[in-house]
């Protein structure tokens, strides 16, 4: 395996020196840092498919020009994917707001339909992208229902939960308008921004167009990224109706946890579905 990453290597114009060392925060995928004839880069293992998808969305975001940080591929073939490697740096307001400010130009990358050309992962789940030009639609039939399914099939969601988010993905068009579609990250919790001496930057995509706020209810699932954040991305103060806004978005994610990781997630899925059963 590893002389498929030699010529890989080889391709990019890099020589390996020394050994593959193992990264943290590889839950998914096996990721190493390598020291190479031009310095160290990063080094990534998964399913070729779920590489080539990661691949993919990181061109298309350093092809955005939001002014965020996005690794450079430097080669990808099977089961191996080499990326630049970024230097971490501590997170203080001015990055946080930098990041703001470039994911708010993220986001202002839009086309017309919901989706993305191919299908990739989010995590090592599968995500269906095939384009759809209404965004509700998009959101039942790609994301919330799929999802639902997968997690009663396995036990994760009794009948009675799998009926509310059903429930709520047929009554998206009477509350939740249709928008352009964004250019989202697409799993953008807080392990996959990092702030670098260059700015903040944002790694390990599962790209597609869709509503912006995919990522902004995922940076706020698990915490927050903070005041001058949402100075440079709101201007300060959130859009009427975040609140079951931010809990739609959440569902997605949590019902992916939920599929992922067990059972330790369903209360917060629950949690996500009554607020979005009050209404509004």
């Amino acid at each position: 395996m590893l002389d498929s990453l030699d010529a890989l290597l080889e391709t990019a114009g890099l020589t390996g020196r020394g050994s593959l060392l193992p990264l943290s925060g590889g839950d998914i995928a096996a990721v190493y840092r390598l020291t190479t004839d031009q310095g160290d880069v990063v080094v990534k293992s998964d399913v070729p498919a779920r590489l080539a998808g990661e691949a993919e969305g990181l061109q298309a975001l350093a092809r955005a020009n939001s002014g965020l940080i996005v690794p450079e591929v430097l080669g990808q073939q099977g089961a191996w994917l080499v990326m630049e490697a970024l230097e971490a740096a501590p997170a203080h307001q001015r990055r946080a707001a930098a990041l703001g400010e470039g994911l708010r130009k993220l986001h202002g990358n839009t086309g017309e339909a919901h989706g993305w050309p191919r299908d990739n992962a989010c995590g090592s789940t599968p995500q269906p992208n095939k384009p759809l030009p209404d965004g509700r639609v998009f959101q039942r039939e790609r994301r919330l229902l799929p999802l639902a399914r997968a997690c009663y099939e396995r036990g994760l969601l009794d009948k009675r939960l799998k009926v509310a988010v059903e429930s709520i993905a047929e009554s998206l068009e009477t509350w939740l308008e249709d928008v352009p579609a964004s250019l989202v990250h697409g799993d953008l919790w807080s392990g996959n921004v990092l702030y670098t001496p260059r700015g903040p930057a944002i790694i390990d995509p599962a790209v597609y167009r869709h509503y912006p706020e995919v990522d902004i209810a995922m940076l706020t699932l698990f915490g927050s990224p903070g005041d001058a954040f949402f100075d440079a991305y709101w201007n300060g103060s959130p859009p009427a109706g975040w609140g079951p806004r931010e809990a739609l978005f959440q569902l997605y994610p949590l019902l992916n946890h939920l599929l992922l990781f067990g059972g330790g997630y369903r209360q917060a899925v629950v949690g996500a579905i009554e607020k979005l059963q009050a209404g509004p």
